[in-house]
């Protein structure tokens, strides 16, 4: 199954790039990363879940 999510920031500042986790009690099931329009497609198998979404962190750079 693939769930797509456009992002939007009130500021106007784009979030390509932005590694995404796709959670489901808080565990990461799948990852994705915005691409130039904000858009996001995570590919995760069907179910009657609850998800989140979270920026990967692991990732970003914290100079």
């Amino acid at each position: 199954m693939t769930i797509k999510l456009k992002l939007e920031l009130a500021s106007g500042q784009s979030m390509k790039g932005a590694p995404l986790e796709l959670l489901s009690k808080g565990l990461p099931i799948a990852r994705a990363v915005v691409d130039e329009r904000g858009n996001v497609a995570f590919n995760t198998r069907p179910g009657a879940i609850e998800l989140a979404v979270r920026v990967d962190r692991s990732i970003l750079r914290t100079d």
